[in-house]
């Protein structure tokens, strides 16, 4: 059942903390647990910047998605 809920986060996050750890060359749940720590220190600051970069790395990925598309024809 525990096993479940994690695998439902994992399938509906936005895939920040895993960009973040491949271009930093970090561990996952480190990035995680940064973004965790830091939204209780910062009283959400984290927040706002996990949502900006969710939204940038979403539009990125609509951007090359359309760019392919062009040069298919």
């Amino acid at each position: 059942m525990f096993q479940r809920i994690i695998t439902f986060f994992e399938k509906q996050s936005f895939g920040v903390c895993t960009y973040l750890a491949e271009r930093l060359n970090m561990s996952i749940s480190k990035i995680r647990l940064f973004f965790i720590y830091a939204s209780f220190l910062a009283v959400g600051f984290p927040i706002i910047f996990y949502i900006l970069a969710a939204l940038v790395l979403d539009v990125r990925h609509y951007v090359k998605k359309i760019r392919l598309r062009i040069w298919d024809v």
